[in-house]
């Protein structure tokens, strides 16, 4: 038997409220590192190539299981395993916190990668669980727009929150304090979350299957993540990349010859969710790209500190919140594909403006500008790719498509960023060989990295366009009928 939609849950804005706080705490902790790692590399004695795996570690394990977490919320149970992630998230925040007083940087890599799987396993479980609580339409799309905040001003105000505690109470508070976070959501989910779980009539778990597709993602995660240190053309990279296509294509194998599969390929029928991950994936690397470039400029480039990073931030997180109010609206009322399009040209303009960054800078005429179109433009595509992705898929798929929707971002991400350091360290190298100071190649090296993500932005714009094509919103959808 499969789960059918029931009636929206009465307490389906406060269970968005209680699991949105989750799902934005996993997405805060992508970004809120990255102010910290200098302070960090001090604090613990040890070389910029090894703290760069505390961002590393986070990745690799996100990356890695937010397929296999999705599916799990599924098949087990979304409420349980959303409150299973948290508790993981939780303490291995608070161990990340407490490597400081045991100036150990091996226990705080390793609670980062625990960190990265508590995060897998509560994204997937909570976009799930909102997805089942309200009925496909309107509202839903009110949640999921909500939902798209969160997600697209997460990475902006993790770099906001992480200045403002490096400063002010020390590196070890960007964990801190997500155990109080952390427990008051746990406290909450227990009387507010509902279960829900997919009856699909086997009790049979496709071990192999999460087996493959986990250990598959996660090395083809770590191999981008190092490429741009020892280089893309190195055996090691190509071995772990090859690698990691052989164990996916052997997960491949393994679904479609078995009976009870991880992820049911049939889910890839749905065009409106295909096309979203396809897109998902291009906007996840300009996205997350985008801040890390920016973040380096301004702290490398300008010399600001932690905190005047942060704040500056501050001008893209709080306006996405209020421009995905208005791409909710205008999603359901003309479908995702003009909106999401119209999204990733509006970044495009953004990432043109900061092609022309000078290594003399200014926050409000070489800035601000730009960080409120980037922020218009996050919001009219973060929010409808969301809305796209979950179109059309049924009540027992919805941890399934979660999953992917997270994955194509997340590896999305991890693409991006090691693809524009490649660009950038060979730009910036390049001209310190030729007598060039430090801040004209480090600016010389993120403009080139600009132009890349400025053609992503509008490989993305293009495919959106392009692939939801035949996709509508049900509001038109019921207007035609009428006709």
């Amino acid at each position: 038997m499969t789960e059918t939609a029931a009636e929206p849950n009465p307490r389906r804005w406060l269970i968005l409220a209680v699991v949105g706080a989750a799902f934005f705490m996993t997405i805060l902790d992508v970004a809120i590192v990255n102010v910290a790692i200098p302070s960090i590399e001090l604090d613990l004695h040890i070389s910029e190539q090894r703290v760069q795996w505390v961002v590393t570690a986070y990745a690799i394990t996100f990356g890695g299981f937010l397929l296999l977490g999705g599916r799990m919320a599924d098949l087990l149970g979304r409420k349980r395993i959303f409150l299973l992630g948290l508790i993981i998230f939780t303490l291995s925040s608070l161990a990340c916190g407490l490597s400081h007083t045991a100036g150990s940087a091996a226990v705080l890599i390793s609670a980062r990668a625990v960190q990265g799987l508590g995060a897998a396993i509560i994204s997937p479980a909570a976009l799930s669980i909102v997805t089942t609580s309200f009925t496909e339409g309107a509202e839903r799309n009110k949640a999921l727009g909500i939902w798209g905040a969160l997600g697209g001003s997460g990475a902006a105000a993790g770099v906001l929150f992480g200045g403002i505690l490096v400063k002010y109470l020390g590196w070890e508070w960007i964990f801190f304090v997500n155990v109080p976070v952390g427990a008051l959501v746990f406290a909450l989910a227990l009387g507010i979350v509902p279960e829900s779980r997919a009856d699909i009539g086997t009790r049979r778990y496709d071990v192999a299957g999460a087996v493959t597709v986990t250990g598959g993602l996660a090395l083809f995660v770590y191999a981008i993540s190092k490429a741009p240190n020892v280089g893309w053309g190195s055996t090691r990279t190509i071995l772990l990349l090859i690698a990691s296509v052989l164990i996916l294509a052997a997960f491949v194998v393994i679904e479609l010859r078995g009976r009870a599969p991880l992820m049911p390929f049939g889910i890839f029928r749905n065009r409106s969710l295909s096309a979203a991950n396809v897109v998902g994936l291009l906007m996840g690397m300009v996205i997350f790209a985008n801040f890390f470039l920016l973040t380096l400029y301004v702290q490398q480039v300008l010399g600001w500190s932690a905190l005047k990073t942060g704040v500056t931030f501050l001008a893209t997180a709080g306006t996405t919140v209020i421009w995905a109010g208005v791409a909710q609206a205008l999603s359901t009322r003309f479908g995702p594909r003009p909106v999401m399009t119209a999204g990733l040209l509006i970044m495009a303009v953004a990432l043109l403006a900061y092609t022309r960054i000078p290594v003399a800078g200014h926050y409000v005429p070489d800035l601000l500008p730009s960080y409120l179109i980037f922020a218009i433009g996050l919001a009219f595509a973060f929010v409808p790719v969301s809305i796209a992705a979950l179109t059309g898929v049924k009540p027992h798929e919805a941890g399934l498509a979660s999953g992917l929707l997270n994955t194509s971002q997340q590896i999305g991400g991890a693409i991006g960023v090691a693809l524009v350091t490649t660009i950038f360290t060979t730009r910036a190298n390049s001209l310190l060989g030729t007598g060039h100071t430090r801040a004209e190649a480090f600016t010389s090296g993120y403009q080139r990295g600009f132009w890349a993500l400025l053609a992503l932005s509008l490989a993305g714009a293009v495919a959106s366009f392009v692939l939801l094509r035949r996709v509508r919103a049900p509001e038109q959808e019921a207007a035609e009928a009428a006709v």
